[in-house]
Order: C-alpha cells, then structure tokens, then sequence
C-alpha cells in the first residue's frame, strides 16, 4: 500500500469514540512521529517516571508509518515533530483527528514561531512543547489527560441526562395516557351512574304511581266487601276475600313505602298460632302445606304476607301451584318453614343478591320488591330469610322465627 493509499485509508475510517485512558499500572500506548532516534530517545528519558502509568511508546518517522500505527494500533497519546522531510504535524495532526478525535495530540519541535504555534492550537491540536524546553512535557501530557477525562465525564453526564430526559419523557406521556383513560372511564362511570340513577328514579316513580292507582280501586273493593257482608250476612268466602283485599291493600303500602326508601312498617307483635297462617296461605294459593300448630310472638298479617310473598314467587318461577309446598319443623329455640319448589332453582352466582330491593332474576316477572319485603318483616321478628338448592332441583326458601321464652309463656 503506498503512503497516499494509506493517508485516504486513515481518512476515510470512521472516528473511534469508544476512548479512554489505561488505569494506574497499566501501560500508556505514546506513539512518537519523530525522524531523530537521539530526540526521541530525550522525549523518552524526560517521561520516564514522570506519569503514573507505564510507558509504551513507538517510534514512526513517516506519513505512511504513522496512519498504519493508528490504524492498528490505536494510541492513548500522540507526540508529533511539527516539520519532517516528507510529513508535517498538521497534516498527521488532521489525520489523527479524523480518526481518534479524544487521543490528544501534542507538537514537540526544535523552533516554533508564535503566529504558528497560535495556528496550530487554533486548528485544534492540544499543545505544543519546544524541544529545549521538555521538562514541560509531562506536566502538559497530565494537564491534557485531565482535560480528556474531565470532557468524557461530562459527555457521560450529558448522556446520562439525556437517557434520563428521554425517560421521563415517556413516562409522561405514559402518564398523560393514563390519564386520559382514566378520564374517559370516569366520564363513562358518571353517564352510566347518571342513567342508573335515571332508571331506578323511573321505576321509583312508577312504583309510586302504580301503588297510588291500586289503593282507589282497593279501597272500592272493601266497600263493596263490607256492604255484601251487610246485605248477605257474613259468610267464609266473604271474610276470605276481605283478608285477601286487606294484604294486597297492605302489599300496596309496602310497595309504596319502599319506592320511596323507607323500611317496612306497622308491625304489631303479638302470641299467635304459626301453624293457622301457613294453613291458610296453602288454602289461598292451592298450595299444599304440612305444619304444626306453634305459638310464636309474631304479628299474623305480617306474616302471612311473607309467606304470600314467598308463595307467589315459587308458583311463577315453577309454573304450577302442584310443584310448590309449605312445611314447618321445630328447631331449637326457634321454627323453621319452608316454600319448597320444583322450578328452575336460584343460581349460586344469583343468591347473595336475591333479597336486593328492585332486583330482578332471569324469570323475574315483577318489581323485585317482594323477597325484600319478606326479609325486612322477617328480621324485624328477630329471625332470618335465606334460600338454598332443593334435593333434585328447586329451590327452598326458609324462614327461621324464634320460639317465646318460657317466662313469656
């Protein structure tokens, strides 16, 4: 390869950044372009000792010498003559750049005018040291390493910076893209409250409306009731239709009540014989009902339309009174009846919210306020409503009611 081949090799190569100096006890790699063996030889007593590293220094006294050296082997530090017989320190200095633009890059030379010396240092190289005066050089080579360790650290900072921008950068905008969904889900969450909101003040209103239309035709029918009883003499279909007129007057109420928050009222508690009322809910609904007579401390009417509740819903759910059935057994300290149906039973997922006021189930066919009418008149007798899977298929609803303690007998 001849020394214009190499020269276009060295500047065409790409810059090599990845730069840094040996740590204390490792070797400094000088490459020395210098013509005269006995001035390298004084460049290299005045270094020896001087610098915390070991020396390895290479002599190259031409063009073509020199761009093969750090082509292939990349100098830490470089020391050039400034005029040789075919080369000069500018033109090694321009080509050295190009190619190690960190490695500094120091002239050392015989005679230096100023106007020169302030040239080369214009043009980049790192600094210039007369031959008379090399006492000087490892101070400068110091000084120089300094200042290239200095501009790595800060290069490294200003990356570092720049990682650390670019990261927070994207957690912003991760941020504000959370942000954004999190706004477009409350915005869903306040239309979708709004119009759940909507919905129940709607079916509130119509509960209202509805149980304010049934108390007038209600009310005619007990006058009607009360006058047959005085033009026909009282007779046990009368009394029944009076009792059925007087729960629905009452279901009414409660429908009332609740569409309008309230609790279920006007329960007065008394001794009375469990067993009659369920005989007669049976009576009413065509529904068989096995029971036992058992004093409880209850009120009779309230009762009776927890049980007419519960009835109800199992003849709608299973589809024939023939597949529903009433039963009664003592437990200790308390009573225990249960609406037995063969229907399509309550899904487990369904329980927890049957007795939810308004909700309706899959086969629901009503408001959704009768299970939780049954619940609140149940608890306020001090017992429990719950329902659970029926042998075979169905579901079972039981009602558990306290006994009277014997002191209250």
């Amino acid at each position: 390869m001849t020394g214009a081949q190499t020269s276009a090799a060295g500047l065409d190569a790409a810059p090599q950044r990845s730069y840094r100096f040996p740590g204390p006890g490792e070797a400094l790699n000088v490459l020395h372009l210098e013509d005269s063996e006995l001035d390298h030889e004084l460049v290299v007593m005045h270094l020896d000792g001087e610098l915390t590293w070991q020396l390895r220094v290479r002599r190259v006294e031409d063009e073509a010498g020199f761009l093969a050296a750090i082509e292939a082997d990349p100098p830490h530090l470089i020391l050039s003559d400034y005029a040789l017989p075919s080369y000069d320190g500018l033109s090694a200095y321009r080509a050295a750049s190009a190619r190690l633009p960190e490695v500094p890059f120091i002239i050392v030379t015989g005679a230096l005018g100023e106007e020169v010396a302030v040239d080369t240092l214009r043009q980049g190289v790192t600094d210039y040291i007369l031959k008379q005066r090399l006492d000087r050089l490892a101070p400068t080579i110091r000084r120089a390493v300094a200042e290239v360790e200095a501009r790595a650290s800060r290069e490294r900072a200003e990356q570092e910076v720049l990682s650390l921008n670019r990261s927070l950068q994207a957690r912003l905008i991760e941020v504000e893209r959370l942000r954004n969904t999190a706004e477009r889900q409350s915005q869903r969450l306040e239309i979708q409250a709004k119009q759940l909101e909507e919905a129940l003040n709607m079916q509130k209103t119509f509960l209202a409306e509805t149980s304010h239309e049934l108390r007038t035709p209600l009310t005619a029918l007990h006058g009607y009731l009360r006058r047959a009883e005085r033009e026909a003499g009282g007779s046990q279909t009368l009394l029944d239709a009076q009792r059925v007129a007087e729960n629905m007057t009452r279901l009414v109420n409660d429908l009332l009540q609740l569409s309008r928050g309230e609790l279920v009222q006007g329960i007065e508690m008394h001794f009375m014989n469990l067993g009659k009322v369920i005989s007669q809910v049976g009576r009413d609904y065509g529904v068989k009902a096995s029971h036992e007579n058992i004093e409880i401390v209850g009120d009779p009417v309230r009762l009776s339309q927890v049980f007419m509740n519960l009835v109800t819903n199992a003849i709608r759910v299973s589809g024939s009174p023939e597949l529903v059935h009433l039963e009664s057994s003592l437990r200790p300290g308390e009573v225990e009846v249960r609406v037995v149906d063969r229907g399509p039973g309550v899904p487990d997922a369904i329980k927890p919210r049957i007795f939810d006021k308004f909700f309706r189930g899959k086969e629901a066919g009503s408001a959704g306020l009768g299970l939780t009418i049954a619940q609140q008149v149940v608890t306020s007798h001090g017992g429990t409503l719950d329902v659970t899977d029926t042998p075979g298929g169905g579901a079972t609803f039981r009602v558990r009611l306290p006994l009277p303690d014997e002191e209250d007998e």
